[in-house]
């Protein structure tokens, strides 16, 4: 079983959760099939170890890396297909791109697999010696630049969001839904006469069309969570 493939399905089915609306609904199927089960979520947090930037010296890498081998075959013996079939169940159909092929090669026992073990060890060697890069601070998003905020993809705005974003996430995938709603819609009309005054008291034509493209896209975009938070965002910056 190539552990980095099924994790690659599973981190996909989520994020097009945030786009489907089904967001609570995959975080409750995620928690049972995955996070519950104590060897599934270790190999999910052993490959997520392995693809960051660590800083480790080499010597301590070599070490970090021999002994997730050693958790890796311990663990994934103690995973039956009955443990895997919720799984692969839930995230059947998903689209995915393999982001962790490398740990996959790393963890193959097929003898002919030698050499591809051999060489992600050393990607994977390289990778956990870097610098880890240093949290984002929420910043101040300039007026010129709200359209590409409203335009980014949703997996890139997860990735980037600050921590104070997420952990507001957090607070608003566990609210109501329907005064979520409800909040929603009156954000939307106080943003948008904000941005309309804005308009009127502006003279630059680049900025005026930039506003004009923030208004429709607000006006065009359905509810979901992400989209609630991209409107407080916005709206703290007006």
């Amino acid at each position: 079983m190539r552990f980095g493939k099924l994790k690659s399905k599973i981190e996909n089915k989520l994020v097009e959760s945030y786009k489907n609306n089904t967001t609570k609904t995959e975080i409750l199927k995620f928690n049972s099939v995955v996070l519950k089960n104590k060897n599934i979520s270790k190999l999910f947090y052993l490959y997520d170890e392995l693809n960051s930037n660590k800083g480790l010296s080499e010597s301590i890498a070599n070490e970090f890396i021999n002994k997730s081998i050693s958790i890796y075959e311990n663990t994934i013996n103690k995973i039956s297909n009955k443990d895997i079939k919720p799984i692969t169940d839930w995230v059947y159909g998903s689209d995915y791109n393999n982001e962790y092929d490398v740990i996959d090669d790393l963890f193959s026992n097929g003898i002919t697999k030698l050499e591809e073990k051999i060489t992600s060890k050393k990607i994977i060697l390289e990778n956990i010696t870097k610098t880890p890069k240093d949290k984002k601070e929420p910043i101040n998003i300039p007026l010129n630049t709200m359209v590409n905020i409203a335009n980014k993809t949703i997996k890139d705005y997860i990735t980037n969001l600050s921590e104070s974003d997420q952990k507001k996430l957090k607070t608003l995938l566990s609210s109501d839904t329907n005064k979520l709603k409800e909040n929603y819609d009156s954000l939307k009309d106080k943003i948008i006469s904000k941005l309309e005054k804005l308009q009127e008291d502006d003279n630059d034509e680049e900025v005026i069309k930039r506003i004009d493209e923030t208004i429709e896209k607000i006006n065009t975009e359905s509810f979901d969570t992400l989209s609630y938070i991209k409107l407080q965002q916005l709206n703290e910056n007006l």
